[in-house]
């Protein structure tokens, strides 16, 4: 039976019940939460703003937003975000989807946490970013009324200090390779977690180069 919240219908074709078994056997429930609440609200501000959007494939990328996290992933050198879009595109694959859906689920994880750019772009991209957004750091919060805030967090509760919690899956997930956060919002995560980072700084990078001037 089609699960239906706060007015949004959870995607239950093909792709979508294997992505969300995907995410189950690999997330803890906290991200898989996340993860569906994240689809929510992208969901409901793109109906909102009466975009046009795939709805499954908006849930795949708020599936995969955060695969890269993952200890699979604990040598990687890539940015997560792009370890969670590899992993995307390559799930995506395997059901013979078409490569322009493939490329646009794959640059929407890939900039999920890059600010400013993904409203610009696709509304799937947009979409994927705004519901991340909403649910990490309440972007846009007020945007959503309480009946609908409620709805989505009974059936897919934030755990208890979730705030920290995401914070500290974050920073497992980073801090092998700390030089991936240059110029990202990943680097406040590391500055607070590790007494011991210290973050690059482009001014430096600039000045401190090998050209003469």
């Amino acid at each position: 039976m089609k699960q239906t919240i706060s007015g949004i219908a959870i995607p239950d074709g093909p792709i979508a019940r294997a992505a969300t078994d995907r995410i189950c056997a690999t997330e803890s429930v906290l991200m898989l939460n996340h993860a569906v609440r994240a689809f929510l609200f992208g969901a409901l501000a793109g109906y909102r703003r009466q975009l046009n959007f795939d709805a499954e494939l908006l849930y795949v990328s708020a599936m995969f937003h955060n695969v890269g996290l993952n200890a699979i992933y604990a040598r990687s050198p890539n940015r997560f975000e792009i370890d969670s879009a590899n992993a995307a595109r390559d799930f995506l694959g395997q059901y013979s989807a078409p490569g322009e859906a493939i490329e646009e689920v794959w640059a929407a994880v890939a900039l999920h946490t890059t600010p400013g750019i993904p409203e610009h772009m696709s509304p799937l991209i947009a979409l994927t970013s705004a519901g991340v957004q909403m649910d990490v750091r309440g972007a846009r919060y007020d945007d959503f009324t309480a009946r609908e805030r409620d709805e989505i967090l009974q059936v897919y509760p934030r755990e208890f200090a979730f705030k920290k919690k995401i914070i500290q899956a974050y920073a497992h997930g980073m801090e092998h390779r700390p030089e991936t956060t240059f110029g990202t919002v990943n680097a406040d995560v590391l500055e607070r977690w590790d007494p011991n980072y210290r973050r690059l700084n482009f001014c430096g990078l600039v000045l401190g180069s090998d050209w003469q001037n």
